[in-house]
């Protein structure tokens, strides 16, 4: 027997809250069809947009601050409508019905006045009154009030509420019950006739609309609600801290349960690298993404050469089933793009779901979603377009950071690899020639051949030192801005120690107040500046100056050597367009925000500044 799957929506609503939805929870259908939608010019078009991907994103369950937020307007418009429904019943001619139902309101606002302060009493609790008892105590009333004018406040309040509690969907039809015996009760009581036919239906059409209109007030606030903690739930996924791996492994994840899909995708076209990357995450898998990378020849092959297509394959057999627009104006796709049948094997694409996301105004890449447990329908695509569009600027910052680091990774490899080749590998190079000639002069010098090994061994000595030095470096640094100035004054010490280069180092304030990874960085650049000083600057004498305000961390770097090959006042970001200064000083006052600048006087030495803001 054939059971029909949930939907993406109501699959996303039991992941989260651990339980099946409600059946009736079904997103409203709003009557305009997508294709008219996006066709409408303009700022309408933009409004319409928003309030359609309003009513047809999932539904997903309120953030806790937003849900507490939600039930105090429900505490505090309680009491209030049942004093204007009180007022009401108090401008009814003098009856016992009147002074019953005035009664009954009075020991009802009480009771809603009890409820506000357990409520607060207990909102670590989240305990909250039932509506059920608001429906009941409406229902007592409508019979026992001589007038039906007081009872539509208290309609109005369950109408709200309901909206807010139970969604749109079930609150509908709730009004239209209510609004159905509250008009037939006013005919029983005689404020109309019965012949009075369009003024029946009148009352009952503006008694409908009118709770309606609450409830749908009360259900928009809490789909907006949910929709803003679903974006801020997708944009926690990108934390620069974990990685772009987990980060985007989270993002994927995210975007199967939603959509209920068996497989995510995301594909970015690095122009830089001139190279794909893909990252494909089954649903329920929680391995470690590694990307694959593709030539850029391979463009087509992931419908990267047409960014600007909202692309929906139902299926893919045959001519297919499938349905898209263009994103720029919202015009239906007649043609629609499709995958190349080997990678359709290669993916094992049966259905699909695919958007393009854009970094800096460009298309940047794609989302796929395949094989979606049930067919995929238009607004779905919309919602998946819209969620691309809300993820980009975190997306851009995290390819952004990755390619910084990359970017970082790079000028310290060869930074490594100059300082070996300059040092070690010319120390080992000189020690080969000279063991050479000394194998052929023992035998006829015997004595001078003695004093050169020993010479040699110094030699060795004074490598394996500096080599030793050199891998200390290498290894993970942990500065917290309390270390900081004992270790820029311990290796200040060594430096005096191992080099001729007289070093003065004055800091301003021993109470240094700033986060550990800009302390960090600020000791890697003047550790760094010193041993390219000590190297190449043949430099006699440096000064070294590090002081901090309010607003930023200053370190600057003096010393009297052969300065940089060019001359004058520079910024790194014009240094990066010369090609010319110290690259991984660049990239490291980049990383922490820092503003670089480099003074180079040749023959006559160089001043380098870095200002680190401290927002």
């Amino acid at each position: 027997m054939n059971s029909q799957k949930a939907a993406p929506h109501e699959q996303f609503w039991a992941h989260k809250s651990g339980g099946a939805p409600p059946k009736k929870l079904a997103l409203p259908r709003i009557p305009l069809p997508v294709v008219v939608l996006r066709t409408l010019p303009g700022e309408l078009r933009a409004s319409c947009y928003t309030e359609f991907v309003g009513n047809l994103s999932p539904r997903m369950s309120p953030h806790q601050n937003d849900r507490s937020h939600f039930e105090r307007q429900i505490v505090v418009a309680r009491p209030i409508l049942i004093l204007l429904a009180l007022l009401a019943a108090l401008e009814q001619p003098p009856s016992r019905e009147a002074h019953r139902s005035a009664s009954f309101l009075i020991a009802y606002l009480i009771v809603a006045l009890i409820v506000t302060q357990i409520e607060r009493l207990l909102r670590r609790r989240s305990w909250h009154l039932p509506l059920v008892c608001d429906l009941l105590a409406l229902g007592f009333f409508m019979f026992t009030s001589p007038s039906t004018v007081p009872v539509w406040f208290p309609y109005m309040f369950i109408c709200y509420a309901a909206g807010i509690r139970w969604g749109f969907d079930l609150t509908l039809p709730l009004a239209g019950v209510l609004s159905l015996i509250l008009v037939f009760l006013t005919a029983v009581k005689g404020e109309i006739h019965w012949m009075r036919v369009v003024s029946w239906l009148g009352l009952t059409m503006g008694t409908f609309a009118g709770g309606a209109g609450l409830a749908f007030l009360g259900d928009r606030n809490r789909r907006f609600s949910s929709q803003i903690e679903f974006f801020s739930r997708i944009n926690a996924t990108m934390q620069v801290d974990q990685g772009l791996a987990e980060s985007l492994r989270l993002f994927l994840q995210e975007m199967a349960v939603t959509f209920d899909a068996e497989e995510a995708l995301l594909l970015y076209r690095d122009s830089d690298l001139e190279r794909i990357f893909l990252w494909r995450m089954k649903a329920g898998e929680s391995e470690r993404l590694v990307p694959e990378s593709m030539p850029l020849s391979r463009t087509d092959g992931f419908l990267l050469d047409d960014m600007d297509a909202a692309i929906c394959w139902n299926s893919l057999v045959g001519p297919g089933s499938g349905f898209g627009w263009d994103r720029r104006d919202g015009r239906s796709i007649k043609n629609l793009p499709r995958l190349p049948g080997p990678v359709q094997q290669e993916l094992k694409v049966r259905s699909l779901l695919t958007v393009a996301f854009d970094q800096g105004g460009q298309s940047a890449g794609r989302i796929f979603l395949l094989n979606g447990r049930k067919p995929f329908q238009k607004q779905d695509l919309a919602w998946l377009e819209d969620i691309a569009q809300h993820i980009g600027p975190a997306l851009e910052n995290t390819f952004l950071l990755r390619h910084l680091r990359a970017r970082a990774i790079e000028a310290e490899r060869s930074r490594i690899a100059r300082d070996l080749h300059d040092g070690i590998l010319q120390t080992l190079l000189s020690i080969e020639i000279q063991l050479d000639v000394l194998r052929r002069r023992v035998p006829a010098t015997p004595e001078q051949a003695s004093h050169a090994l020993a010479n040699l061994q110094q030699t060795v000595k004074n490598e394996a030192a500096e080599l030793r030095q050199t891998v200390t470096d290498l290894r993970p640094l942990r500065v917290q801005s309390a270390d900081l100035v004992d270790l820029m004054r311990g290796f200040a010490e060594r430096y005096r120690n191992e080099s001729t280069v007289a070093l003065d180092l004055l800091i301003d304030s021993t109470q240094l107040r700033a986060p550990d990874r800009v302390c960090r960085e600020v000791f890697q650049i003047y550790r760094e500046a010193l041993n390219n000083i000590k190297k190449h600057a043949k430099a006699s004498h440096v000064v070294v100056k590090l002081s901090q305000d309010d607003s930023r961390l200053v370190l600057v770097v003096d010393d009297n050597g052969e300065g940089f090959s060019f001359a004058g006042r520079f910024t790194g970001d014009e240094l990066d367009r010369l090609r010319l200064g110290p690259i991984s000083i660049k990239e490291r006052s980049r990383t922490v925000g820092g503003i670089l600048t480099v003074e180079s006087n040749p023959g006559h030495g160089a001043r380098l500044t870095i200002e680190v803001p401290l927002g």
